[in-house]
């Protein structure tokens, strides 16, 4: 039996087999025809055959994992799991799952868990792909940013709009579906060509498809957009190392000038308050600002040929900061200014305006470009739909409906074409009011900016309140135009939701008055989802288009940068040379023109230089077009101090000054040996090194004698040291190193010559310790000798040395001196050094230069430039003490002083231990000064939230939540409401006669029904808005607050980064955002039960799927949102360190140029960038994983309720509509609620970020109790018992057990080698480091004092003096307080004539323009200026710390006698100076040590002891002879 049924098998299986052959041969012949059961059996068979073997063919490549393919075969990278996971892993984003799952089962994600970064996401690729199209030095012609980033995305485009168009028309099937669908119910399928299974199944796989495509669409835009911001972050940064560092000053002030001038002039002597500038004007740092390209003509024929015999007075670069100077000084300034800046604001007055915008502080602007500006680039990435996809959907909905409603659809569309104008002029106007805003906007973060850069200052002078209220007055602004766009928004918005509305309605009535057709269920709900997709499209159109503006602004501002930013010399073509000035490919300047003939010598010839190339001078060759024409920048002012300030000699307000370096000769300074520059403050002696490094603007004097040129060879490297030291936030031993190769002997040399071996043992982690943002860590003399110490270590062969001994004691310098600059590390290298300290300097000097005014008054060998009185006048000392300096204290006795007698408190913030023990190795975490910004994990905590609750609320908060509530739920229900009404108006039809049905009534009522929905809708959007304003108010003010009031330990401690980022990019996400996710959230909520209910209330039995779907979304949105939150904290986290780089590339520039190490930068800040791409990338990624799982369970709700409606519940069509509309509202509406709770749960990221800063470290706030009486202090009486301080409340002590008296009227000196605690003394009495002890100031503890009063009551002048924008007035006085004779008085008594031109009519009044900073200013002129604003508050203790360390020495003299005499009797004077002879002629002297004091009597009684420090330090100086008459003069 078994043989008999395997051999029927297989007589079976082979004539199947036969058959399939048979049929597979034969097929052409009609086989199939054979009326046998064989043939049939062999035909299914066939078919089943050929359906799995093409199955097989389609799902196995789709599910087989790709092989990874390097973009770049020769450096392939680890393969991210997106580039080898299968089609079908791609299309569902399963790729996504391991983040998910290591989310899901771990408290937070860490960065190194998440996937690689994709070789073609690297910045290193992206940049080889794009920049030949952005790049403006290879893309010369001006082409907009967009145009170019198209062209580097040409392929993304085509494959994007393919998938655009694929969505658009995918995007039908819903309404297709359900058209077809209920004409199959309401006619019982009569006629019907598919049964209604089919249409069930295109209402799942339709949307499906869509989705794929919409998935897909994204998936490749924000890829783009993490590309696009990587490769503009990059461009700007690549261009900001090409452009001209120089001082921004606002022009605004000039147009006002220029208006006065030309009512007033000839009149010099008007009052200064007729020409006073609006102080409340704050800088622009270039946040949303409407920038527009212009070419101006800056400088008119007749202002260039008015400024005529131009004459320097002064200028000093700011090479720490953004800015730098330039100043022209003519014989009669006030009639040049008057007629250029007439002439220029007569002949086009907008274009003034316009670039009054662009004159501010440019590291403001690139903090803007790459944070607000990137993120509406990237917010714009929906243009693509905006061109393609509305129109063709626009073009889908007329014809569908057409299809349905007849002609009437095209009544419909001609009511949309007559209403569309309302949208679109409120559209207008929110773009006009956009662009104040953006300008208010600026305004405010200029003066957050400004003040958060200047916020040390205004904690010592007490002005936290003051300055808050400013930043209030500024926010203000802004809001006031805040709710106007919202209102503008509500009513677009309004237009926009009521536009379809009204479209639907006219069309209808077309079709049932007009028509006299039967509106049936069918055609009511498959229209009634074609217009709602048409009112979603209105909004999308708003939104893109909102969208798109803001993008095109933040475009043409990128555009602006990349090319009408001043680039120097050596990126221009130059009008005046033979060719363009060329530049190795790091863009390391090549000195251009280049002399003559081939030669290794430094100098110039016959050459003049500005600091800017739109310098109007008084060459006829200049005033011929030798001007650089790409230039539409605004110069900055420098202010000229006249020997004669009076209130009645004013200059004119603001008055535009050029400084320019002149040398018509020839200079040449001598190589291998050391060349000194001198000359009075503002001389232009740091000019003359920015000349050579090619920072200032080359203008040839073409005489026609001698070719111009000017050289300084970098084939064997150039080193520069600022005289503002500038640091890296890293190690002290990387900011040596730098770009150097480690060569350990080198490196010990270097720390030994350089005296910073007894510093490196104070601090726990030696080499090791961090020096903080701004070198914080360090004191002004160690951030001095690391710079010089970078300089040093370096192999160049020319060193640039800017004043590097001004902020170093005695004792230092004389060790500088003799073991470094006689040291074998400078043998044979040529030194160009800056300098005051001639009589320490000039034994060791060969070759000198002299400078006055901006010209070479004297140069050659130090007997022939400085000879006995030359170096009296500039240096001080006697002619005794020159002709001895050799003959002073062995270098072994300084050796033994600096090695037995360092300091012990280790710098500005104190790390140091202040003992001399040898300090145990470091361990990891030590040194360690910037915190790392922390993360929080889970959800949002409920604190954050709290904060904007109570923010919306104000003081009540229930009841706004119920207004708001209530208005909502009223608007949603009468939404849900009007769908069901034309379904009853529909259902009509189907019951009575046409005739018999009041078509007037349900126009009526549905008309009725969407008046109501509008006006509740419109009352609770204005409820909302004002509680919006009003958190924005309060928390922008909370966050103000809590900075200013924070301890100096914290601003330490924090990149001013970070804060600026809560200021801006947060509490961006606070004003608009967040707010604008909260509503849609409520208003979802109250919508989604709507429809949820009323789909249960036709279908009770779908109640448990209708759960199980919505349990199922918020458990996937569960998984997600875990996911996301920390991804979007990393990226958050990530931005910060970009922005770092990019303050840290733009306060150095010009030593990182000098240095040549733009590449090292560049790499850098690619490596950052990868840092920020990576999790950007996985957060869009995971976008995408939700919306393809959300959008899978929506399409099986619809699916399966229309499978129920029609073969299960046998529903009416009315019925069935109207739940198959609510349920497709429901499936869409459960993603866009995943999305948007997840975007609060990111969004609100910033609300946890601002909070933790609200919540910071705070100084004691003011009391009643701490209010002092009005009368205090009535007198300068200080006296300290058991004074003790630390920086930190589990820090070392830097002062122990200080304690002194001081009568009130007295002068008191401070000395002490760098880092014995002066600087730590000052802040101490301020109480602005952690005290014990007691400070009574005119009989009062100053313990019980509140902190504002104190520090209003006490002046202190840091060595490093902080400057705001503005004016003079502005900075003297910015808070109006004084007329003006007081501060004509300060500035008379602060010396500013002293360092003047004999020219009278070069002067300065109270509205002389200041830059940022005051980088139009030199340090030494920024602290005379300092000096007068604390004059100006007349306090009865001031506080001088190293305020004229940058002064010469003549000045200095000057100012001292000046406080001599200009100052009350009963104020007290604290000194402290590393110069002696500025504080010998004191009644005490206090000399500190190790935190500790010393030595504290009068000069004369201290001098008495040979083995006293003081003796040591007046023995050791070069004018000793001098000191001692001070203080034997003191002393009789």
């Amino acid at each position: 039996m078994d043989s008999t049924m395997g051999s029927q098998q297989m007589s079976f299986m082979y004539s199947q087999g036969e058959s399939l052959r048979m049929v597979k041969e034969e097929v052409a012949l009609s086989t199939f025809l054979i009326p046998t059961c064989v043939a049939i059996a062999s035909a299914a068979l066939m078919l089943l055959h050929i359906s799995v073997s093409q199955t097989k063919r389609v799902l196995v490549p789709l599910c087989v994992p790709r092989k990874y393919v390097p973009v770049d075969p020769k450096h392939p990278k680890t393969p991210n799991p997106e580039q080898t996971c299968s089609i079908l892993s791609r299309l569902t984003f399963a790729f996504m799952d391991s983040v998910i799952l290591k989310a899901y089962y771990s408290p937070s994600l860490p960065y190194e868990d998440l996937p690689s970064l994709a070789d073609y996401d690297h910045a290193e690729y992206l940049k080889k792909r794009s920049f030949r199209h952005l790049d403006p030095t290879i893309v010369t012609k001006r082409r907009n940013a967009f145009f170019s980033l198209v062209r580097v995305f040409t392929w993304e485009f085509s494959v994007l709009s393919v998938l655009v168009l694929l969505q658009s028309v995918l995007d039908f099937a819903t309404p297709v579906g359900v058209k077809n669908l209920l004409g199959y119910i309401e006619t019982n399928g009569v006629n019907a060509a598919f049964k209604p299974w089919v249409w069930i199944a295109w209402l799942f796989f339709g949307p499906l498809l869509q989705t794929m495509a919409s998935e897909s669409y994204l998936y490749i835009t924000t890829r783009q957009v993490v590309h696009a911001e990587a490769i503009l972050t990059e461009v700007i940064l690549e261009h900001a190392l090409r452009i001209r560092v120089k001082a921004e000053t606002d022009d605004e002030d000039d147009q006002k000038a220029s208006e006065a001038i030309s009512s007033n002039y000839p009149s010099a002597s008007a009052s200064p308050s007729q020409s006073e500038s609006d102080s409340s004007t704050p800088p622009d740092s270039g946040d949303e600002e409407d920038q527009r390209t212009l070419q101006s003509d800056t400088h008119s024929r007749a202002a260039t040929n008015a400024t005529e015999a131009t004459d320097a007075t002064d200028t000093t670069l700011r090479p720490g900061s953004s800015s730098s100077s330039k100043v022209i000084k003519s014989k009669e300034p006030s009639k040049v200014s008057a007629l250029a800046l007439t002439t220029d604001s007569s002949k086009n007055p907008k274009s003034q305006k316009i670039k009054s915008e662009k004159a501010k502080n440019i590291l403001g602007k690139l903090s803007n470009l790459v944070t607000t500006d990137m993120q509406n680039i990237t917010d714009g990435k929906e243009a693509l739909r905006l061109i393609i996809q509305v129109p063709i959907q626009v073009a889908l909905c007329v014809w569908f409906l057409e299809r349905v409603l007849g002609w009437s659809a095209f009544v419909g569309l001609a009511t949309i074409i007559i209403l569309f104008p309302i949208p679109g002029y409120f559209t207008k106007l929110m773009q006009s009011r956009q662009k104040i805003k953006m300008r208010k906007t600026d305004a405010r973060i200029g003066v957050v900016t400004e003040t958060l850069s200047v916020l040390r200052m205004v904690k010592f002078f007490g002005w936290e309140s003051l300055m808050g209220d400013r930043i209030k007055d500024a926010r203000e602004e802004e809001l006031v135009y805040v709710k106007k766009l919202r209102l503008l928004e509500l009513a677009s918005g309004l237009s926009n939701h009521v536009i379809p509305l009204i479209v639907m309605l006219v069309t209808y009535a077309t079709y049932t008055v007009v028509m006299k057709q039967e509106l049936s269920a069918s055609k009511v709900f498959s229209s009634m989802v074609v217009f709602e997709k048409f009112s979603m499209l209105m909004w999308r159109v708003m939104h893109y288009v909102n969208q798109s503006v803001n993008a095109k602004v933040s475009l043409d501002r990128v555009t602006e940068f990349l090319y009408e930013t001043e680039l120097l010399d050596t990126f221009q073509t130059h009008p005046h040379t033979t060719g363009s000035a060329a530049s190795d490919e790091l863009g390391i300047p090549v000195t251009a023109p280049p002399p003559p003939f081939p030669t290794q010598e430094i100098g110039f010839r016959n050459v003049t230089f500005s600091w800017s190339n739109d310098y109007s001078g008084h060459s006829d060759e200049y005033q011929s077009g030798l001007s650089t024409p790409t230039s539409t920048r605004s110069e900055p002012f420098e202010p000229s101090i006249s020997s004669s300030i009076t209130p009645t000699s004013q200059s004119p307000r603001s008055i535009k000054r050029q400084f320019t370096l002149k040398i018509p000769d020839e200079v040449i300074f001598q190589r291998n040996t050391i060349n000194l520059i001198v000359g009075s403050t503002g001389s232009g002696k740091t000019s003359m090194l920015m000349a050579l490094l090619g920072e200032m603007h080359f203008i040839p004097h073409n005489s026609g004698l001698h070719q111009p040129w000017f050289n300084l060879p970098r084939g064997r490297g150039v080193a520069y040291a600022a005289q503002e030291s500038w640091v890296q936030n890293a190690t002290i031993k990387e900011n040596i190193i730098f770009d150097s190769p480690f060569e350990a002997t080198r490196y010990r040399q270097v720390l030994h010559q350089c005296a910073l071996e007894k510093d490196l043992e104070l601090f726990q982690a030696g080499d090791e310790t961090e020096v903080g943002e701004k070198g914080l860590t360090l004191s002004g003399g160690q951030k001095a000798r690391v710079t010089l110490a970078r300089a040093i270590y370096s192999s160049a062969e020319v060193l640039l040395l800017d004043d590097v001994l001004a902020a170093l004691d005695v004792h230092t310098s004389k060790w500088i001196v003799e073991k470094c600059f006689k040291g074998d590390l400078v043998k044979d290298r040529t030194i160009l050094l800056v300098t005051h300290n001639t009589s320490l300097t000039h034994p060791i000097a060969g070759y000198v230069v002299s400078l006055k005014d901006g010209q070479v008054a004297k140069q050659g060998t130090v007997a022939e430039v400085l000879g006995v009185s030359e170096i009296e006048q500039v240096d001080g000392s006697s002619a005794e003490n020159v002709e001895n300096v050799e003959t002073i204290e062995t270098i072994e006795q300084i050796e033994d002083e600096i090695a037995g007698n360092h300091d012990g408190s280790g710098g500005s913030n104190g790390e140091g231990d202040g003992t001399k023990s040898k300090k145990s190795p470091p361990v990891e975490g030590q040194g360690k000064l910037i915190v790392a910004e922390e993360i929080q994990i889970g959800n949002v905590g409920w604190p954050a939230v709290r904060l904007l609750i109570q923010g919306l609320g104000g003081q009540h908060v229930i009841l706004f939540v119920a207004s708001v509530f209530a208005s909502f739920l009223l608007s949603e229900s009468a939404e849900i409401f009007q769908t069901w009404f034309l379904g009853i108006w529909a259902s009509q039809y189907e019951r009575k006669d046409p005739s018999e049905v009041d078509v007037v009534f349900y126009l009526v009522g549905y008309s009725l029904i969407l008046l109501f929905v509008v006006v509740t809708f419109a009352v609770g959007f204005i409820i909302y808005l004002y509680g919006v304003l009003r958190a924005s108010r309060s928390i922008h003010k909370q966050l103000m607050q809590s900075v200013l009031g924070s301890t100096l330990r914290w601003l330490d401690t924090t990149p001013t980064s970070r804060v600026i980022t809560r200021a801006t990019q947060d509490m961006r996400d606070v004003d608009g955002p967040l707010p604008n996710q909260i509503s849609n959230l409520l208003r979802l909520t109250i919508m989604m039960i709507g429809q949820f209910c009323s789909v249960i209330y036709f279908s009770p039995a779908f109640l448990v799927p209708g759960i199980l779907v919505s349990v199922a979304g918020a458990l996937c949105g569960s998984i997600y949102i875990k996911a996301q939150l920390p991804i979007k904290r990393i990226q958050s986290n990530a931005k910060a360190p970009v922005l770092a780089h990019f303050g840290t590339v733009m306060a150095g520039l010009v030593s990182v140029r000098a240095y040549g190490v733009q590449e090292r930068f560049i790499k850098e800040s690619l490596t950052r960038i990868n840092y920020y791409s990576r999790p950007s990338r996985v957060f869009w990624n995971l976008n995408r994983w939700i919306d393809v799982r959300l959008d899978l369970l929506g399409n099986v709700f619809s699916a399966s309720l229309a499978a129920y409606l029609v073969y299960v519940s046998h529903g009416q069509a009315a019925t069935i509509g109207f739940s198959l509309n609510m349920a497709v509202m429901f499936s869409s509406s459960i993603l866009y609620y995943i999305r948007i709770m997840n975007m609060f749960q990111v969004r609100a990221n910033s609300l946890e970020r601002i909070n933790a800063y609200i919540e910071i470290e705070q100084e004691p706030k003011p009391t009643k109790e701490g209010v002092p009486p009005a009368y205090w202090p009535s007198s300068g009486d200080l006296r300290v018992e058991n004074l003790s301080a630390r920086y930190s409340p589990d820090g070392p002590q830097v002062l122990q057990g200080i304690n002194f008296h001081i009568k009130s009227g007295e002068r008191i000196g401070v000395v002490g080698r760098t880092g014995s605690g002066k600087s730590s003394l000052m802040l101490s009495l301020l109480r602005c480091i952690y005290t014990d002890g007691e400070v009574y100031l005119d009989g009062l503890s100053t313990s019980t004092i509140n902190l504002d009063d104190l520090r209003t009551k006490i002046t202190i002048i840091p060595q490093m003096p902080e400057l705001l924008s503005g004016t003079v007035r502005r900075n003297l006085d910015p808070f109006d307080q004084y007329d003006d004779a007081a501060l004509y008085d300060a500035l008379r008594s602060a010396g500013l004539y002293s360092i003047q031109s004999e020219d009278e009519d070069a002067r300065v009044g109270l509205d002389t323009a200041v830059a940022s900073g005051g980088g139009n200013l030199s340090v030494g002129q920024r602290q005379i200026i300092a000096l007068a604003r604390a004059m100006v508050r007349e306090s009865k203790l001031l506080i001088l710390d190293e305020a004229t360390s940058a002064i010469d020495y003549k000045t200095d003299a000057v100012i001292q006698s000046s406080l001599r005499h200009e100052l009350k009797g009963d104020v007290t004077l604290i000194t402290v100076a590393h110069r002696l002879q500025t504080i010998m002629d004191a009644d005490k002297i206090m000399v500190l040590d190790a935190g500790r004091i010393v030595e504290y009597d009068s000069p004369e009684e201290l001098l008495k002891n040979e083995s006293g420090h003081l003796r040591a330090l007046v023995d050791e100086s070069a004018d000793k002879e001098h000191l001692y008459q001070m203080a034997g003069g003191v002393a009789t």
